[in-house]
């Protein structure tokens, strides 16, 4: 059995709601699991997130891949005492996925440090074929106390 690196209790359905009103949930990306390590999350490849050659995005792939890194960074941590905000972000994309399909990204740590974390995100296709691999740095920052 493996060690869970999330902070309290989390769920998949309070992760959705946490993307309520954001670009996220305007793109269609939905969380869909949630591991001991992992956090997985899909994205439709339709008019709002193709290019006018009627396939992915590069830059909707990426969107995915922030996301999910962005969401799982700030679940490792404790809420009340920080926050994680993106400071790089880099992609390469392997394959084209046409219009119709859907994608899948998995996010991973690499490190998940004081000050800061890396995660990777895989995203694959409908048949399990790699199309991205991202890795994501974000930055651990102390919330402000409260000065009253």
């Amino acid at each position: 059995m493996s060690v869970s690196i999330w902070k309290g209790e989390v769920t998949v359905e309070q992760l959705n709601r946490f993307q309520q009103g954001t670009m996220a949930e305007h793109v269609g990306i939905v969380l869909t699991e949630l591991g001991a390590d992992f956090l997985r999350g899909v994205m439709p490849v339709n008019e709002r997130t193709c290019t006018p050659f009627g396939a992915l995005h590069g830059g909707a792939s990426v969107a995915l891949a922030e996301t999910l890194g962005s969401v799982a960074a700030n679940f490792v941590v404790d809420r009340r005492r920080h926050s994680c905000v993106g400071q790089g972000i880099n992609a390469n994309h392997i394959r084209a996925v046409p219009l119709g399909g859907m994608v899948t990204g998995t996010a991973r740590p690499l490190h998940l440090g004081g000050r800061s974390q890396v995660w990777s995100i895989d995203i694959v296709d409908a048949s399990g074929a790699l199309i991205c691999v991202s890795r994501l740095t974000m930055a651990v920052l102390d919330r402000p106390r409260d000065m009253t």
